[in-house]
Formats: structure tokens, C-alpha cells, sequence
């Protein structure tokens, strides 16, 4: 029995021809968004890719792009079919087409779903980007005078204003590296020898931080410096003070920003996947209503359409039953290439 078998009149199939159409434009300036959605979250993520450890994370607004040049160009297709399709002598030329056009809509469809899925589930994959690309920008924080990382400072310093955040996980993530240039260090000064000289690997390490962690919002004078020295500062408690360094890391603050913005693009490209699908499913009916006219020559007659030709059951079946034919296929043919004897069978009289 088929799948969503329906009667189709001659104004149905009208009304569903130009409903198609009608949708088919609508999907088009769909694409237009996902591929623009794409072009937005790539830029973004150019921005910022000093402090990314790997391109990986370019592979979403790839998808989004690729997507959304793909659905224009179905639904464009598409919707010339659904236009011809009012004319009998015009939507002849498309019959051939129709089911090789329809199976790679299919394949089409799945992509789209996956990419939306990927959009939602990439937050793993960014945020080990961030940790490990954060970590080598703040290693070369200090280097201004190094061709080819002098602007990391720069870079570092904006992006820790921008998103009010400071260090990786935290503002004590300063602490452990030097971020101050061996330039502006006096060696002549007893205090800056005694902490080279405390460090194992002769850098000097402050509990400070850059300016741009500071936060404008704090009533005190920033404190960016001997910051957990409690003596250092009047009526001042480390451990009981409400600092006024921003207390979010930047890598979570840069998480939470990507994720958001990719999730939001899940969401629209879920959306657009569910008018592919119903563009997909209504072009199917439409094909089969006009292939099962019974009088080509009496447009006006009744016909019917539907999704599969057969169950569900029925059509998975069939469709295993075709693979497994074609395995075995490719095994005989493996055989005969590599000079294997035909087994013969031995009959007993």
C-alpha cells in the first residue's frame, strides 16, 4: 500500500504546483540567510583567530555557507519544475529528471539536518580551541618587539575589554606567566633580580594584571598589581574583597558567545531544514499526480499521488534487498578480477 496516497482533482494539483513555486522562492531567500549566517560567523571567528589553536572551528560556517549556496540552487531548480508543471508539454522535458533530482534532494535534505546538528554540538571542539589558543596569546602577550606576534598584545588587551573577561579561566592565569617584556625591566634593581632568581626558568612572575582587566565599573582605583598582597593596599582584604578585575575568564566568556550565536543558527537552519523537507514531499505528490493521470489527453481528470509507492516496511526492505544484490555483485566481479575458480558443484546420480 503507498505512503500518503492522496486524490489529487485538477485545481488541487494547480493549487499545489503554485503553493511549491511559492514555497521554492521562499527557500531561496532561506539560503540566502543560512549562506549570510555562514559569512557572518566566519568573520567573526577570523577575528579572533590569534587566540584560536586551530582552524577546526571554521568547519560550521563552511557547512553554513555551502548550505545555503546548495539551497538556492535546488529551490531554484524546484521552483522552475513546479512553475512548468501547470503547462502538461512543458513539465514533459522534466519528467526524466525528476527522480535523480529528488534523490539528491533527499541526500540534500540530510545534510542540512546535520549541519544543524553540528551547530548545537561544537562547543567541546571550540572550547579546547580556546583554552590552547588563549594559553599561546598570553605566552606572547610580552612580545611586542618579536615580528609576527608584536600585535598580540593589542589583540589580547581588546578582547579582554570587549568581553569583560580577563586571563583564560580567570585573572590568576596571569600570575603564572611573565607578561611584563624583559625591556622595561630594570636588572639593576634587587627586587626584579630576587624574583628572576626565585623562578626556575628565570622569568618574572607578579601577582598582576594587564590594565584591561581592570573593571570601570568598581568604585575603587584598579588594583592591578601586588594583588594578593594584602599590607600593599589600605583597608584591602585579598581573600574577603570584592576585586575590581573582571572575574570571568575569556575563554568562557568567548564560549558562551560562539556557542549562543551558533545555537541561534541551529535553530533558523532547523527551521529552514523543515521547509526543504515540505518543499521535498510536495514536489514528490506533484510528480506523481501527473505521472498517474490516466488520460494525458484529459488534463482535467483525477489522479493520484504519494509519497513512497509501497510501506514503509516494504520500501526498506526493498531498498536492503538491493544492496545486498549489489554486494554480492561486487564480490563475484572481485572474484573474477583476481582469477579465483568458479566452485563447481559435484552432483551425486
Amino acid at each position: 500500500m503507498a505512503l500518503m496516497k492522496i486524490k489529487f482533482t485538477q485545481k488541487k494539483r494547480v493549487k499545489l504546483a503554485q503553493g511549491l513555486w511559492l514555497m521554492n522562492w521562499f527557500s531561496v531567500f532561506a539560503g540566502i540567510i543560512v549562506f549570510s549566517m555562514g559569512l557572518f560567523l566566519k568573520i567573526e571567528l577570523r577575528k579572533r583567530s590569534e587566540v584560536m589553536d586551530n582552524s577546526e572551528s571554521h568547519f560550521v560556517p563552511n557547512s553554513l555557507i555551502l548550505m545555503g549556496i546548495l539551497s538556492c540552487t535546488f529551490n531554484g531548480f524546484a521552483g522552475k519544475i513546479s512553475y512548468d508543471s501547470l503547462d502538461p508539454t512543458k513539465f514533459a522535458k522534466w519528467k526524466p529528471f525528476l527522480k535523480p533530482y529528488l534523490a539528491l534532494s533527499f541526500f540534500f535534505n540530510t545534510l542540512i539536518f546535520l549541519t544543524a546538528l553540528v551547530c548545537f554540538l561544537m562547543r567541546g571542539s571550540l572550547e579546547s580551541t580556546l583554552t590552547q589558543g588563549l594559553k599561546n596569546g598570553m605566552k606572547f602577550y610580552k612580545d611586542t618587539d618579536t615580528p609576527g606576534r608584536c600585535f598580540m598584545k593589542k589583540t589580547i588587551d581588546m578582547l579582554q575589554i570587549e568581553f569583560k573577561c580577563c586571563g583564560n579561566k580567570g585573572f590568576k592565569d596571569w600570575f603564572e606567566i611573565q607578561w611584563i617584556s624583559n625591556r622595561y625591566l630594570d636588572f639593576s634593581s634587587k627586587e626584579v633580580k630576587d624574583r628572576i632568581k626565585s623562578n626556575v626558568d628565570g622569568r618574572y612572575l607578579v601577582d598582576g594584571v594587564p590594565f584591561s582587566c581592570c573593571n570601570p565599573n568598581s568604585p575603587r582605583p584598579c588594583i592591578q598589581y601586588q594583588i594578593t598582597n594584602n599590607s600593599a593596599h589600605y583597608s584591602y582584604d585579598y581573600q574577603a574583597e570584592d576585586l575590581n578585575l573582571w572575574d570571568t575568564g575569556c575563554k568562557d566568556a568567548l564560549l558562551r558567545y560562539y556557542t549562543n550565536m551558533m545555537s541561534s543558527m541551529g535553530i533558523v537552519v532547523l527551521f529552514v531544514w523543515i521547509l526543504e523537507v515540505t518543499v521535498m514531499i510536495g514536489l514528490r505528490l506533484l510528480h506523481t499526480a501527473l505521472e498517474s493521470i490516466a488520460n494525458p489527453e484529459d488534463p482535467e481528470c483525477e489522479s493520484e499521488g504519494w509519497l513512497l509507492q509501497q510501506s514503509m516496511k516494504e520500501t526498506i526492505k526493498l531498498v536492503l534487498d538491493t544492496l545486498k544484490q549489489l554486494g554480492k555483485t561486487n564480490q563475484v566481479e572481485a572474484g573474477a578480477e583476481g582469477g579465483e575458480p568458479t566452485p563447481t558443484v559435484a552432483t551425486v546420480s
